[in-house]
């Protein structure tokens, strides 16, 4: 199991994560995607790490999948099995992303298309430089979209407009994503990397438990209804109740200070 293709950099509280792939433009290929399911998944069980930043090398965040290795599997007959892989690999990183207790940071300096529009997508944090693109990309392959797409659109945008991406092999510039809601930051493409690694400290900085708390509880949100939502957030403000995060949050709300939450 390879991880050549996923740059890992640790910076205190919080590691980066950088799909290494510059001259594909960061393509996911089954090496590289199941590189970074397996740095997802010890940087979720590592209690040093408190956030995340994932990012490309280079001026792609991911292009999604690598059309030239489909082409390989398309000659020899063995697409199928090709696809079967490569998309469990996506799910394990999706997975990974929506169930780690700990905020995940994706950092956009150019186009994020099919998967890697699913990676982004799952983030918790997205920042885009103004030249990136937002690429659903798998119709225009005659491809089905996986990594949680069909999910994750739609609940950010309502069925119509994902209809609309995903129907007119659309491209979404930075700007208009973040009018969408798919963006929560864009920045000049010299501002990207500063501005990433600073939201992904502050993030490592905050009330930890809170904040898986709140994935988790967002993720419920999509298919719960208001009794479970009512009654797991119930449970999450009961438990938070016992950690020392929320004691030092109540003390310096009460002396008017910062607070400087714990590690979890």
């Amino acid at each position: 199991m390879s991880l050549d293709a996923i740059r890992r950099t640790s910076h205190g509280d919080w590691l980066e994560l950088r799909i290494n792939r510059p001259d594909r433009l960061n393509a996911l290929d089954v090496p590289s995607l199941r590189g970074l399911h397996q740095a997802l998944r010890e940087a979720a069980l590592d209690p040093a790490v408190r956030a995340v930043l994932l990012t490309g090398e280079g001026k792609a965040f991911s292009d999604g999948g690598d059309v030239a290795t489909m082409e390989e599997h398309r000659r020899a007959g063995t697409m199928p099995a090709l696809f079967h892989e490569l998309t469990g690999e996506q799910e394990g990183a999706v997975r990974e992303i929506l169930g780690m207790a700990k905020p995940v940071v994706a950092a956009l300096p150019g186009v994020a298309a099919g998967g890697g529009l699913s990676l982004a997508l799952s983030a918790d944090w997205r920042i885009a430089s103004e030249e990136a693109t937002l690429v659903p990309a798998f119709p225009a392959l005659g491809a089905v979209p996986d990594g949680g797409l069909t999910y994750l659109l739609p609940h950010f945008l309502g069925i119509g407009l994902a209809q609309e991406l995903l129907f007119t092999h659309a491209k979404v510039p930075a700007a208009r994503a973040r009018e969408l809601g798919l963006l929560h930051e864009v920045v000049p493409p010299s501002e990207l990397r500063a501005r990433a690694e600073a939201r992904t400290a502050e993030l490592a900085q905050g009330p930890t438990f809170a904040y898986g708390w709140i994935k988790r509880l967002l993720v419920h949100s999509f298919t719960a209804g208001v009794e479970a939502q009512l009654a797991l957030e119930r449970r999450g403000a009961v438990e938070a109740a016992r950690r020392p995060e929320l004691a030092e949050g109540v003390r310096a709300f009460r002396e008017k200070r910062a607070p400087k939450f714990p590690a979890p």
